[in-house]
């Protein structure tokens, strides 16, 4: 952990995140369960995790994750305004997307690489938003949803993250992304939560 703790230091100097981003697929529900539970109560911004989800099955995403985290978790609702110190999941069966009024929007677009929602809709609306004080992370998944969303982000100046493929449990979309557009960092999970950790006193 100690070698990737430079390379964390030096992406985050004299940068201010405001909101998170994440995008997971096969696999993510573990990544996810490694990553966010030691983010504490008062985490000082919005983060935002999008799972490929079956369409038709209700998402339990927040109900398990505010179980096992401090901090406040739901299932982001059409027209909500996105909250500081807020962790929110995509529902299934409604792309996502942040509208220019930092709130979110759920709609009916075709699905994007097979999925809806997909990661792509969430990053590209977020990078448009938050510009570079967006945070974007890249884990596991099958597909290649997300590498564009994550070249959105770097194409506006936030920070792009994407998990070490070689640790994915599938690399497909970590690799994809890199392949795209190198991202700014590439961590293990444990790397990925200590920054996360590290923006608060950033």
């Amino acid at each position: 952990m100690s070698a990737h703790l430079p390379a964390i230091r030096a992406a985050l100097a004299g940068r201010t995140v405001e909101a998170v981003v994440i995008g997971a697929s096969a696999g993510g529900v573990g990544a996810l369960l490694q990553l966010l539970p030691g983010l504490p109560a008062d985490y000082g911004r919005a983060v935002v995790a999008l799972l490929h989800l079956p369409e038709f099955r209700q998402s339990h995403l927040a109900e398990v994750f505010q179980q096992r985290m401090a901090m406040p978790v739901r299932e982001a609702a059409d027209k909500e305004a996105v909250s500081s110190g807020t962790l929110y999941f995509a529902g299934s069966g409604y792309h996502l997307s942040v509208e220019s009024d930092r709130s979110f929007s759920l709609s009916c677009e075709a699905p994007l690489h097979f999925a809806r929602p997909a990661i792509d809709y969430l990053m590209e609306s977020a990078a448009d938003v938050y510009g570079p004080a967006l945070l974007g992370i890249l884990l596991t998944g099958a597909n290649h949803d997300g590498a564009a969303g994550m070249a959105a982000i770097a194409r506006a100046g936030g920070l792009t993250v994407v998990q070490d493929p070689e640790q994915a449990e599938v690399a497909t979309m970590p690799r994809e992304a890199i392949r795209l557009h190198r991202p700014d960092l590439v961590l293990p999970l444990d790397a990925i939560q200590t920054l996360l950790l590290m923006l608060e006193t950033n």
